[in-house]
Formats: structure tokens, C-alpha cells, sequence
């Protein structure tokens, strides 16, 4: 310490001593009028006393050991005198080296007596301790230690202001986003007579970046370009991040072209931040040309430089160049290996693409490869597994993420809930959003719509509302998203009067529908049916200067052609043309349906074909289209044509398509063929409908393939119940033309029992046959099934049995015939009526059962 003696004080000079640097001779002379003599106290010189220094400690019974790193600092032995007799007077004082202080003052809490450890620390007395003591603390990123630390050297007789402490102070306060405080600091060094230099600025620059406060960041830069301090490379740097995190990558651009008229040459840091202006201002082709451009210099890119060229290129489309520059990065071809961001990045872009299995292999590569995951790259993966509905292997993560000492976020209850919705268990989604509030993690917009979706996509359109009515009373306001989740959800309960009732209640509350939303409204009017409310809800949409896009183009004409307005669809498609708006694969589908239903099967086919010219694989619609189409028009063999591309290209044709096939052969006289479309469909496991069944029925009684119809009635026993009643009838009257009459009753016997619906049809076909093949003795017993199930026959029914006892069953049989007709009139009343339509086999059953007639299968 120096200090300055009275005018009567002799003049001692000790000369082994050096000038203190505080000593300022000017202020002396300004208050003695002349130059004092100057007492000197001797310091001693410890040169090591701020030197790192490693230690190790190695634990032999658990086989651990830790490496620290130390720090003393002045102790005891290096203060003046009167400080150290001082220390060595007061058993209270302790001689803790630096790092010691620095890891005690972090077990305490920020609210605990701090100040009073500090003031038993002996290493106060010198203040060269200060400025390496609040930088080892503003490392760890604790700020209320920090600023408590702070604040209890600026109370200490010894300090002095230091611009290096007021620097680390402000950016601790940038880390943590504390614009203000960090501000406040920059006036508080300026009353402390400390001028702030580069570091200063730089710092502040940095804080304000952050927070997105770009303005206010050209306007401090400006504020040190006044002060005469020239910035540099890091100012520039700091300013265009500053700009470009806020999505601002044209005034960023403009600084860049402003630091290199200044002399000030751009290096890798400037080439990244640009490169991230670019991307968060979604200019991802820019970044690439900008990425070319880079490599034309000297400057090689790094690791944060290709996971932003990675980011970009997903976010076009471009997954195979995302991919290439994964595998150069791995196989350390560009010199820089992966990270955890590029891994996530890669693991992101194949759950977009719904590629579960080579998510979960770049996870495991990441694991293997030494990189330890973070809880970003464990959402991610936990993300992927619920955009597929696995619940299961969602929930196995959460629990691995636990598993690793990770406390799973907002993000991870979400996301876990919303893999609940998609696999249709909505009460488990509940159950987890009941647990992420126990967490005291706060729901906010996201998981409230995630569980409204999960609700409404499950049918539970009440429990929905019921859901954001609970979010708006816990302060949660909805938004379009929630809107739009709810008009959706409407469609698929087919609630026609809350679809008009959710719109009513975003115009209450302000939202205003984007596309989105609108496309929702419309999709859910047509699939209640509503033709006219969707199309009001298109033209309100055009009036609010909201523009059509694909989907809702797709929407419309989809919907018209399920309502069989195909006129309708193919206007919507016209004026999606003249837009120039990009056709999906349904919208080209749903042209070609809608050209094949108005007959247009030259335009079917040049959509068919405009379809493969844009780059789309035809579908199994658009395949069976063309099919019934091509069926439709008897072009036989345009049909197998079409089903022969549709094997080459992998496309599994389903029930629809084979009917359609089987139609034509049909209708081609092929009916052999259609047998074979049938035996091709039972290898492939496509499940046969009525359609198919009615062509195998009508091939099996064009060949007369007794065998075949046979096998037809065992593949229909199972599932009689859902046959229709004219597939039944259809094959009774296959099995009757062929003579077969027991096996005939018998299948009919089989109906009964199966509790399938007959008509009058059904009878009339038995009675047809029967007579044909001269049974009127079962004839008979069959009008009398009729009469006691509640089904009178018809008149025709008694003449054409009395027309056959008169040609055919001779005089005895026509006597015993007229006979038992008269009975029958007598028992049941004459038949002049109209007989009812249909009867319900169970009914039949019963009846039957009642009079007493045996049932043999």
C-alpha cells in the first residue's frame, strides 16, 4: 500500500521498493501544492500465486479418481504487514487458496450469510484476488452468487473498480438474458470512473443480441464508434448475430458488407452467424449459395458450419445431400466429426419422413460413437416414435431419459401424450398430462391442443371442449391451432351444428383462421355432408384474402367426388389449374375418378398419364380408376394392361381393384380369368367383399363349375351374416341352375341359421327352381315356410304352380296339386294381396321352428 504523509513527515524512500501502479502523482500535487515524499511498503512478489495448477485425487477402493484444477491466489504470507498481523491476530480469519472460496461460496444458497464467509476469508485484504475470484464464479453461471459476490467486494475498503469485472459481470448477465442488468452495470461502471472499452461494448452487444433487441444493438455500436473505441472483428460478429437471431438476414447482410469496407475481414464465426441469419429467416437457398461462396476461400468450414448447411438442406427436401455430408462427416472426410446437433438434425429429418427404424439407427450410431445424448436428442427420438402412434416405445424413452438423470420437459410429456392420441388412448393421454402437472410443469398451448387432438380424433368431441374451456380457466388463451383441431374433430364425430358453433366462438375471441383452419372448416362440412356450408366457407376464405392451396384444393375435390358431385369436383380442378397451384397425388386421383364417372375416359387417361409425368407414383385409387374405367368402356385389354403395371410398380391392388378386374373378364366373356384374379387374391390375403364374391358367383355360372361353387359356399359360411341378400340369392339361383336342388335347400337352411336377411326373392328363386326341376311336392312345403314365417306368395307364385300341374304332373299330380292348393287358401285365406318386400331371417327362423319343420344341414 502507498500512502501519503504530511508536509512535517521526513522523507523516507526504502529502496527496494517499487511505486505502487495506484499511486497517481497529479492528484497528490493537487492537494499539497508541491510534490510529497512517498512512503513505500514493502510487498512481496509471488508469481505463482494465479497459476493453474492440476491435482488428482485416486479413490483405489471404488477405482475412481478426479483431477481438479487449482487456484491460491495472494494467501496470508503474501499480504502487507499490518493486514497479515492483522489475520494472524484473529483465530477467526482462515488462509482458504482461491479455488476453495470459490467452490464454499457455491454450496451455500444465494440467500445465506455469504458476506459473513467472505469476511473470515484472510485473501480480502488483496484485491488482486477480486477480479479472479468473480471470474471463476461467473463461470460456473450462477448469477445470484455472482452478483451477492459482486456486491460484497464493492463494500470492501481495498477494492478498485476494474473494467474486467464490470465485463465479466455484464456477460454473465447476456448468458442468462438480463438485458436491464446487464445495461445497469454499463452506467454503474461509468459512475465508478471506469471508461468502457471494446470488451465492454462487446459484451453489451452480446446481451442484447439474445434478447433479439437488434436496434438497440446498432445503436450501442454506435455509442462506441462516438467514444472513439474502434470495434472489432468480435463487435462485428456479435452485431450480425444480433440481427440474424432475430430473422433479420438483410440488415445482417449489411453489416457484414459494412465490416468488410472497414478493414475488418470476415472469418469462420462471421461465415456461421451469416449462415444462421440465413436459416432462422428461412432463406435456406440463400444459405447454400452463401455456402458456395464460402468454399471458394481459404476459411474451412467446421462443425457448426454443416449442421447449418445440414439444417437447410432438410429443411428443401434435399435429404440425400443432408445425408452424403452426414456420412463425409462421420467418415471425417471434412475433416470435422459430428456433433449431438448434427446427429438430432439427421434423427429429425428421417422422423419427417416417417422412417422410424433409421431414426432410432442414428441414435444408436450416436451411442456408439461416443457422443453423449442430450435431452433435445431424447425428444427428438421420443418425437419420431409419437407422429407413428408408438406409445410404447415413447414411454420406454421417457423412462430411459429418467434412467440417465435427465428430468424429462414440457416437450417430453407432450409429445408422449400426443403418441397416446395418435394410438387412439385418449384416457392414457389424461392420465400424462395429469403427471406433467404434478411435475409442476406448467401446460402450456401445445399440450393443451395436444390433448384436445387426441380427445377429437378419438370421437370424444364433448371432452374436448371440455378440455379447452379447462385452458382458458387456467389462463391459457386457445389459438388457431386449437380452432382447427376442433373443426376437424368435428367432421370426423359428424357434429353439424358445432362445426357452426366452434367458428362462432373464434370470431368471439378474435382468431382469425389461417389456411389451416379454413381447410378444416371445409373438409369437416364435407364429410357431414354439407356441400353448400363448405362451399360458403371457400368463398369467405377468398373474400378475407386468405389464398387456396393444395390442400385445400384436395379437400374439395376429394369431397365432391364422395358426394358424387363430379361436375363440382372437376370446376374446383380447373381453377386449381389456372392458379398454377401444385396437384398431389389425391388430387390427381380424384380427377381421374371424376372424368371416369362423367364417362370421359380420354381425359381419365391423359390425367392418368399427366399423373406419372409429374413424378407421382400412381396410387391404388388412381390404378382402380382406371381399371373400372377401362372396365366400364369393355377394354379388356386395357384392364389387365393397367393391373399387370400395377404389379410391376409394387402396388398391392385391394378388393375394389380385383372386382374391377374380375368385371371386365367377366363382361369379356373370360370368365376363367376372373376364377384366377379370385385364387391370386386368396395368396395375397386381400380380403373378399360382395363385389367379389357376385363376380366368382357369376364365372362359376358361366362355366357351370359345380366345384368351384362348392368351394365358394365354404368361403362365404363364415361371414353369411354380411353378405347381402342379393350375393345369396344370386348364388341360390347358381346352385339351382345346376340341378343341384338338396344342396340348394341346404345352403338355404345354412342362411336361415346364419340369422341373414332374405326377400321375397329369395324364395321366389327356391320356388323357380324347384318347379324347373319338377319338385312340386317341396314347392309346396316352401309356400308353406312362407305362409308361416308372415310371407304370403304372390298370385303368380299359385299360377305357376297350377300352369305346371296342368303340363306336367298329369292327371293324378294335377288333382293332388289343385288339391293342396285349395287347402292352402282355405288354412291361410285367398292370396290377393301384395306381398311385403323382405323378411328378417331371424324372424324366418323362428317361425319356422315353431311349425315344426325340421332344419337338416
Amino acid at each position: 500500500m502507498a500512502f501519503f504523509p504530511n508536509s512535517s513527515s521526513s522523507n523516507i524512500l526504502r529502496h527496494d521498493s517499487k511505486p505502487s501502479p495506484f499511486f497517481k502523482p497529479e492528484l497528490a500535487s493537487t492537494r499539497t501544492g508541491k510534490v510529497p515524499s512517498v512512503v513505500y511498503c514493502k510487498k512481496s512478489k509471488n508469481e505463482d500465486a494465479f497459476k493453474e495448477k492440476k491435482r488428482a485425487v485416486v479413490n483405489y477402493d471404488t477405482g475412481t479418481h478426479l483431477v481438479s484444477v487449482q487456484i491460491d491466489g495472494l494467501r496470508k504470507s503474501d499480504l502487507p504487514k499490518r493486514n497479515r498481523l492483522r489475520v494472524e491476530g484473529d483465530r477467526f480469519q482462515k488462509d482458504w487458496p482461491l479455488s476453495e472460496v470459490v467452490a464454499n461460496v457455491m454450496k451455500l444458497n444465494h440467500w445465506e450469510d455469504i458476506d459473513g464467509f467472505l469476511n473470515r476469508w484472510a485473501g480480502r485484504f488483496a484485491r488482486k484476488n477480486f477480479p479472479i475470484l468473480i471470474r471463476e464464479i461467473t463461470q460456473l453461471g450462477s448469477v445470484e452468487h455472482s452478483v451477492h459476490v459482486f456486491n460484497w467486494m464493492k463494500n470492501q475498503k481495498n477494492y478498485c473498480a476494474r473494467n474486467d469485472i464490470h465485463n465479466m459481470m455484464i456477460r454473465l448477465h447476456a448468458r442468462h438474458n438480463r438485458t436491464d442488468q446487464a445495461r445497469g452495470l454499463f452506467f454503474e461502471m461509468q459512475k465508478w470512473r471506469c471508461h468502457p472499452d471494446a470488451e465492454t461494448y462487446n459484451a453489451l452487444i452480446n446481451a442484447h443480441g439474445r434478447a433479439g433487441q437488434w436496434r438497440w444493438a446498432k445503436n450501442i455500436m454506435e455509442d462506441m464508434l462516438c467514444a472513439a473505441i474502434p470495434p472489432s472483428r468480435s463487435t462485428y460478429n456479435n452485431l450480425i448475430n444480433a440481427c440474424g437471431s432475430s430473422g433479420n438476414w438483410r440488415e445482417a447482410l449489411k453489416i457484414c458488407k459494412k465490416m468488410t469496407e472497414n478493414g475488418c475481414g470476415p472469418d469462420l464465426v462471421t461465415h456461421n452467424i451469416v449462415l444462421s441469419a440465413y436459416k432462422s429467416g428461412a432463406q435456406y437457398s440463400k444459405a447454400l449459395s452463401y455456402f458456395e461462396l464460402m468454399k471458394g476461400t481459404n476459411i474451412r468450414p467446421d462443425t457448426t458450419t454443416l449442421n447449418v448447411v445440414i439444417h437447410c438442406l432438410v429443411k428443401l427436401g434435399l435429404y440425400d445431400k443432408a445425408i452424403d455430408i452426414f456420412n463425409s462427416m462421420r467418415e471425417k472426410r471434412a475433416e470435422c466429426g459430428p456433433d449431438i446437433v448434427t446427429f438430432t438434425t439427421i434423427m429429425h429429418m428421417y422422423s419427417a419422413c416417417g422412417q422410424i427404424e433409421n431414426s432410432e439407427a442414428v441414435f444408436s450410431y450416436m451411442l456408439a460413437e461416443g457422443v453423449r445424448p442430450n435431452i433435445v436428442s431424447y425428444n427428438t427420438l421420443l418425437g419420431a416414435y409419437a407422429t407413428q402412434g408408438m406409445s410404447g416405445k415413447a414411454l420406454l424413452v421417457l423412462n430411459e431419459m429418467k434412467r440417465h438423470g435427465m428430468r424429462p420437459d414440457i416437450v417430453s410429456y407432450t409429445s408422449l401424450l400426443n403418441a397416446y392420441g395418435r394410438s387412439q388412448q385418449p384416457e392414457k393421454a389424461m392420465e400424462i398430462f395429469e403427471t406433467m402437472k404434478r411435475n409442476n410443469l406448467k401446460p402450456n398451448i401445445v399440450s393443451y391442443n395436444a390433448l384436445i387432438d387426441a380427445y377429437g380424433s378419438n370421437g370424444f368431441l364433448a371432452k374436448a371442449i371440455q378440455v379447452m374451456r379447462e385452458m382458458e380457466h387456467n389462463g391459457v388463451h386457445p389459438n388457431v391451432v386449437t380452432i382447427s383441431t376442433l373443426l376437424a374433430a368435428c367432421g370426423r364425430c359428424g357434429q353439424k351444428v358445432k362445426i357452426d358453433s366452434i367458428i362462432s366462438a373464434a370470431e368471439m375471441r378474435g382468431i382469425q383462421l389461417n389456411i389451416v383452419a379454413y381447410n378444416s372448416a371445409i373438409g369437416s362440412y364435407l364429410n357431414v355432408g354439407e356441400y353448400e356450408k363448405a362451399l360458403n366457407i371457400y368463398n369467405t376464405m377468398k373474400i378475407k384474402k386468405v389464398m387456396p392451396d393444395s390442400i385445400t384444393y384436395t379437400v374439395l375435390i376429394s369431397g365432391c367426388c364422395d358426394m358424387s358431385k363430379y361436375c363440382e369436383a372437376l370446376q374446383f380442378l380447373d381453377e386449381m389449374m389456372e392458379m398454377k397451384i401444385h396437384m398431389s397425388r389425391e388430387v390427381y386421383s380424384s380427377a381421374i375418378c371424376a372424368y371416369s364417372k362423367q364417362g370421359q375416359l380420354a381425359k381419365a387417361e391423359s390425367m392418368f398419364s399427366m399423373m406419372k409425368m409429374a413424378g407421382f407414383q400412381p396410387d391404388v385409387i388412381a390404378y382402380t380408376t382406371m381399371l373400372h374405367a377401362y372396365s366400364v368402356a369393355e377394354n379388356l385389354e386395357m384392364v389387365f394392361t393397367v393391373f399387370r403395371e400395377m404389379e410391376l410398380n409394387n402396388v398391392i391392388p385391394d378388393s375394389i381393384a380385383c372386382s374391377s378386374l374380375m368385371r371386365a373378364f367377366n363382361k369379356g366373356c373370360q370368365p376363367a380369368k376372373a376364377l384366377i384374379v379370385a385364387e391370386f387374391m386368396r395368396e395375397r390375403n386381400i380380403p373378399f367383399n360382395d363385389a367379389i364374391f357376385f363376380e366368382m358367383v357369376s364365372a362359376c355360372s358361366i362355366l357351370q363349375d359345380w366345384k368351384m361353387t362348392c368351394e365358394i359356399i365354404g368361403m362365404m359360411e363364415a361371414s353369411l351374416p354380411g353378405i347381402s341378400v342379393g350375393i345369396l340369392n344370386q348364388l341360390l339361383q347358381c346352385i339351382g341352375k345346376s340341378g343341384k336342388i338338396e344342396t340348394m335347400i341346404k345352403f338355404y337352411f345354412k342362411i336361415i341359421a346364419s340369422g341373414a336377411e332374405i326377400n321375397l326373392t329369395t324364395y321366389s328363386v327356391l320356388l323357380k327352381n324347384l318347379l324347373r326341376a319338377g319338385n312340386w311336392r317341396k314347392y309346396i312345403e316352401v309356400m308353406q315356410w312362407m305362409e308361416d314365417g308372415g310371407i304370403r306368395p304372390s298370385k303368380e307364385m299359385y299360377q305357376n304352380l297350377l300352369f305346371f300341374a296342368k303340363r306336367s304332373a298329369g292327371t293324378e299330380h294335377a288333382a293332388v296339386i289343385n288339391e293342396r292348393i285349395e287347402a292352402m287358401k282355405t288354412k291361410y285365406g285367398d292370396q290377393t294381396t301384395r306381398v311385403p318386400a323382405s323378411i328378417h331371417s331371424t324372424k324366418a327362423l323362428s317361425e319356422l321352428k315353431s311349425s315344426g319343420i325340421s332344419i337338416l344341414i
